[in-house]
């Protein structure tokens, strides 16, 4: 696929497009379409006759290949199949998950409904980390082959270098930011060193209250696209909010669920603020990598100035005192 496509992946992909390839599949479209909240892919709630509504997720070109997004589908499809509530790709009468349609990668999903997570009652922690006990007990019982994994250079040095390659950083911030992140990669290096030889598992990756659907029988988890190896503390630390002391309070609720049903290693709690740098330096070179797409513009149209920058940096320059801080207890 060309780098032009790349760039602007769904310039193409119209409703009569997105209808059609949901019907090669098999299923009878009413017509109705409905775009859903996404920027990485493109999502949309497509109507059926005679049946209950469906999802539609179009892969972004040139992100995954194949056989890691294939790698997703099994790992939730695994989970699904323990009866944890995930959403999984649904499976097509030849067996297959992904699908292919003028060019674009799609899958299916059930519709799921639901309401966001009220993350600062303790019961519900409880029962979030009886869930992330139960996903990550499968997580680790085999890696990942396709998928990447959390670590400095992937989420760090990559993410600074395209920063900086990319333009947009400011001239009159472009040294201070340089060194900063310098002095930063280094403090997280030494963190993930002090904490000694970790375990990489099969994590959901992106785990923040926006990725859970909250029902009365508790939460589901969607959107595993970020799926990776990395430490089990990533699936925790985006859950938390506050004070130090209320998130010690929340991560305490989420052990007391989790540990029923998996060991945590209490020597990756020094890593909470390491992994919170890395993704806002990942971020940053995220929306960086995807302004050719018109929709990142119009989704964050202070990017592109130095209001945005200087923000960045003062947010990266308080993380050098919080990776100061002792672990959560």
């Amino acid at each position: 696929m060309d780098a032009d496509h790349e760039k602007t992946p769904y310039q193409h992909l119209t409703p009569d497009t997105i209808l059609q390839a949901v019907e090669q599949v098999g299923y009878l479209c009413s017509g109705s379409l409905a775009a859903l909240n996404s920027y990485e892919n493109r999502v949309y709630q497509i109507g059926l006759e005679g049946a209950e509504p469906l999802v539609v997720k179009f892969y972004r070109a040139g992100r995954w290949t194949d056989a890691a997004i294939q790698e997703e589908h099994a790992f939730c499809l695994a989970l699904q199949a323990e009866e944890l509530p995930v959403i999984a790709p649904l499976v097509a009468a030849n067996g297959q998950t992904l699908h292919k349609h003028q060019g674009y990668r799609f899958a299916l999903y059930p519709r799921q409904g639901g309401r966001a997570p009220e993350l600062e009652n303790g019961a519900n922690l409880e029962q979030l980390g009886r869930f992330l006990g139960r996903i990550h007990a499968i997580g680790a019982i085999r890696p990942f082959r396709e998928r990447l994994t959390l670590n400095v250079e992937t989420w760090g040095v990559a993410s600074v270098r395209h920063v900086l390659d990319s333009g947009f950083m400011p001239g009159h911030l472009r040294a201070n930011y340089q060194a900063l992140t310098t002095e930063l990669l280094l403090t997280i290096r030494h963190c993930f060193q002090y904490v000694g030889r970790l375990r990489p598992i099969r994590l959901h990756g992106d785990c923040h209250p926006g990725n859970m659907l909250w029902t009365p029988t508790g939460p589901f988890f969607v959107d595993f696209d970020d799926t990776c190896m990395g430490p089990a503390i990533q699936d925790f630390w985006m859950c938390l909010s506050g004070t130090r002391e209320e998130q010690a309070v929340q991560l305490s609720h989420l052990l007391q669920g989790y540990q029923m049903f998996f060991a945590f290693n209490r020597a990756e709690l020094p890593l909470v603020e390491p992994l919170r740098t890395l993704r806002m330096m990942h971020h940053a070179a995220w929306i960086a990598r995807r302004w050719a797409d018109p929709a990142f513009p119009k989704a964050f149209p202070w990017f592109n100035g130095p209001r945005y920058w200087e923000e960045h940096v003062r947010s990266l320059q308080e993380q050098v005192e919080w990776l100061g801080e002792p672990p959560l207890l």
